[in-house]
């Protein structure tokens, strides 16, 4: 399963989510090897996350 990241690796105090892709570090981190369901529930997470990023005014975008 692909990757979230956008290389823009910056984690939000407040919910320790990256404010680019919204997974935490330890997401992060175990992203290369987790099994396939623990992907899927990760990215079932991000559209929710990235919605409270977009609220607070602190969410990155890639610049297209």
């Amino acid at each position: 399963m692909k990757s979230p990241c956008i290389s823009i690796c910056r984690f939000d105090g407040r919910t320790g989510w990256c404010v680019a892709c919204a997974r935490t570090l330890p997401e992060c981190r175990e992203w290369k090897k987790a099994p396939r369901p623990r992907l899927l529930a990760i990215s079932k997470a991000l559209p929710a996350r990235l919605a409270k990023l977009d609220a607070r005014g602190i969410r990155v975008v890639e610049d297209a």
